[in-house]
């Protein structure tokens, strides 16, 4: 070969190997992902392999329905790939939304938002019955609140706060939930009758009703009126109707 003609082979080659290694890289570099492609209330393979199964499919309340009450027409409707309460509208009755199926020991995962100033809970091993008309009643409630706009009485409370036991423990420091209209997360881990419940991350409460101190702590709480109170160790779980407005997606459960 002509030793006048390697330089322009090799100019020739290293533009090729350039325009290569553009091409690689468009092809290599992920799409950005749109708000609207962002998969709420679905199942990823790794997570169906862990066990995960959905709560709530993003289209409709199957699998839920009015405490004592069935399947009849509530505050409660879907919007958006979103479960709400909705209390200001004209339809249907108030009423906590309870599970079909009854849970033992499991974990539970879910977003959450709240309206100003407003209140709500998820239950945990409900005991559904006529003589006890609601699911705070027999079932343990992770509160859900608008810290910083809700009623007086919540905000010198601690164990009011978000995320906490309700009137039992908690763990104020931690109680850090969104402004109003703001997503949350928060993750409920039963087993035995050993509840752990976080925020945002965030541990929250952490409570055993087998305990020997868990009877005395009920007698300091408003919730001693209620004698099937946390007598349960499974049950099923609820969604507090509070008569404000509140939202869930992502509510997924798996078994331990």
């Amino acid at each position: 070969m002509n030793d006048q003609r390697k330089p322009g082979l090799r100019t020739l080659a290293a533009w090729l190997c350039i325009l290569g290694g553009l091409l690689a890289a468009c092809e290599s570099t992920p799409k950005e992902e749109t708000p609207h492609e962002k998969a709420f209330n679905t199942l990823s393979e790794e997570e169906k392999k862990q066990g995960w199964k959905l709560l709530f499919d993003g289209k409709s309340t199957q699998g839920w329905h009015v405490y004592n009450h069935g399947d009849t027409t509530s505050k409660w409707s879907v919007e958006n790939g979103e479960l709400w309460c909705n209390p200001e509208s004209k339809a249907g009755d108030f009423g906590d939304l309870v599970t079909n199926e009854s849970f033992t020991n499991f974990e539970l995962v879910y977003d959450w938002k709240i309206a100003k100033g407003g209140n709500g809970g998820v239950f945990v091993n409900v005991q559904e019955n006529q003589q006890n008309p609601t699911a705070y009643m027999t079932g343990l409630e992770m509160q859900l609140l608008d810290n910083e706009n809700g009623e007086e009485r919540h905000k010198i409370n601690p164990t009011h706060w978000a995320g906490c036991l309700y009137d039992i423990s908690g763990k104020a420091e931690n109680s850090k939930p969104k402004p109003f209209g703001e997503w949350n997360h928060s993750r409920i881990v039963h087993r035995d009758g050993r509840v752990i419940f976080f925020l945002n991350g965030l541990k929250t409460a952490d409570a055993n009703i087998t305990a020997p101190d868990w009877k005395t702590k009920v007698q300091k709480s408003n919730l001693r009126n209620f004698p099937d109170f946390a007598k349960a160790i499974s049950g099923k779980i609820a969604l507090q109707d509070h008569t404000d407005a509140v939202w869930f997606r992502n509510m997924k459960i798996r078994e331990l």
